[in-house]
């Protein structure tokens, strides 16, 4: 998580609760919505690094299909002669 997204959910949270202490609302749904912009913004960045790390596992496992097709081939054409 990047401590911009900690510190907009902490603000959000602090404005939220001064909002229902002061009976202020519109200070309260401030700030909802900052703290669940920030964590919804902190859940995508997660999303983002996983499907990264996917991709980097998938591509190297590919990778590694390849190099055994390619060993497997060589072997057999030395075989062959």
């Amino acid at each position: 998580m990047a401590l911009e997204d900690k510190l907009n959910q902490v603000k959000g949270a602090v404005k939220e609760n001064a909002g229902k202490l002061t009976g202020d609302k519109k200070l309260e749904v401030e700030g909802v919505v900052e703290n669940t912009a920030a964590k919804v913004k902190d859940v995508a960045n997660d999303v983002a690094e996983d499907f990264k790390k996917t991709a980097e596992d998938v591509k190297d496992a590919v990778e590694g299909a390849i190099s055994g097709l390619k060993n497997a081939l060589s072997d057999n054409d030395d075989n062959d002669k």
